[in-house]
């Protein structure tokens, strides 16, 4: 059985690869194959984590979206956890999401079959009045980011049919994680700010978890015809808590304020029109600040556990806790 990862750099993917190469789960495949635009990237964050290239180890280089795979590459299953997660034109969301994911798609063998990483964002906040998103609910994303995902979830399920797995994780949390820098950074002030007045709720996935969940299905039958899967811990947290427990695990003190979604939206213009400070806080970038405005994205992953027979395990203080240790064992906050 040979698997092919991509993502294999980026925060999930790079996870998911270090459990592959450093416990049991990942002697069931002959052949781990690692398509990246970067190999030497590759090669030092494995040396970063004291690791070597294993046997059964396969990278080669990939040009951006193209996806070109060798031709005696030809694997059983496919994780794919590549994708672009902020920019500023939809077109971007969408060459690297849908098309990107399409092209990868055209180049596997008739019986390949794919999980496929997607995102809350895909199906949009919790409905009005309800309190949870599930998969019986119009699916009404916000943002570029959601609707580019959207649309890679019912392209690949058009060509791949039954062959496809799509999950749905909301927030992912955890070491290598560089998204998280600048929510340690702000926890470090004496004063933080939180987006809007209303209190804000969210559900929120370790991704050790994610990852077990994964590798779950990956070795498990699925069901003709599943909806999307969402995932996500069993305590849900609120805007304040994440940044209350943020600097509780660096050992700060503060206060919080909130700033008026208005004023939100003119810092990320702000960042948006100055390109050297585009790269400081992705995350308040015009596209995904509409995901900042809504009060709840909560979600029921209820379906995947049963399915699955997979719980969530993590605990979310502890999981920001090992978080802050390698962003500071890497002198990143």
């Amino acid at each position: 059985m040979e698997l092919l990862l991509t993502g294999a750099t980026g925060f999930v993917g790079r996870n998911l690869l270090l459990r592959l190469i450093t416990e049991q789960t990942g002697s069931r495949w002959s052949r781990i194959i690692l398509p990246v635009r970067n190999p030497k990237k590759l090669q030092n964050q494995l040396a970063d984590e004291g690791i070597g290239i294993p046997g059964n180890l396969t990278i080669f280089r990939v040009e951006e979206n193209t996806w070109e795979l060798p031709s005696d590459v030809r694997p059983d299953l496919v994780i794919h956890a590549a994708g672009q997660l902020f920019g500023r034109e939809r077109e971007g969301y969408f060459q690297t999401n849908v098309s990107g994911s399409l092209n990868l798609a055209a180049r596997l063998s008739g019986n390949a079959r794919m999980i496929v990483l997607s995102s809350l964002a895909a199906g949009g906040p919790t409905p009005q009045g309800e309190i949870a998103r599930t998969t019986d609910h119009q699916d009404m994303p916000v943002s570029y980011y959601g609707e580019s995902k959207l649309a890679m979830e019912r392209a690949l399920r058009e060509r791949l049919g039954e062959r496809l797995l799509i999950l749905r994780p909301p927030m992912v949390l955890g070491p290598r994680d560089a998204a998280t820098v600048p929510l340690f950074k702000m926890a470090k002030g004496e004063v933080r700010v939180k987006p809007g007045f209303r209190q804000k709720h969210y559900s929120w996935i370790a991704v050790e978890d994610l990852c077990e969940a994964l590798l779950m299905a990956a070795v498990s039958e699925w069901v003709p015809g599943q909806k999307p899967f969402y995932l996500t811990a069993k305590q849900t947290i609120t805007d304040g808590l994440l940044l209350a427990t943020a600097a509780e695990v660096i050992n700060v003190r503060g206060i919080t304020l909130p700033l008026p979604h208005a004023a939100i939206q003119g810092v990320s213009w702000v960042l948006d029109v100055i390109p050297a400070l585009r790269d400081i806080v992705p995350s308040l970038g015009p596209d995904r600040v509409r995901e900042i405005l809504p009060d709840r994205w909560i979600c029921d992953g209820g379906d995947f556990s049963e399915s699955f027979n997979w719980e969530p395990s993590r605990d979310f203080s502890e999981t920001l806790r090992s978080t802050a240790e390698w962003l500071k064992s890497r002198g990143r906050i």
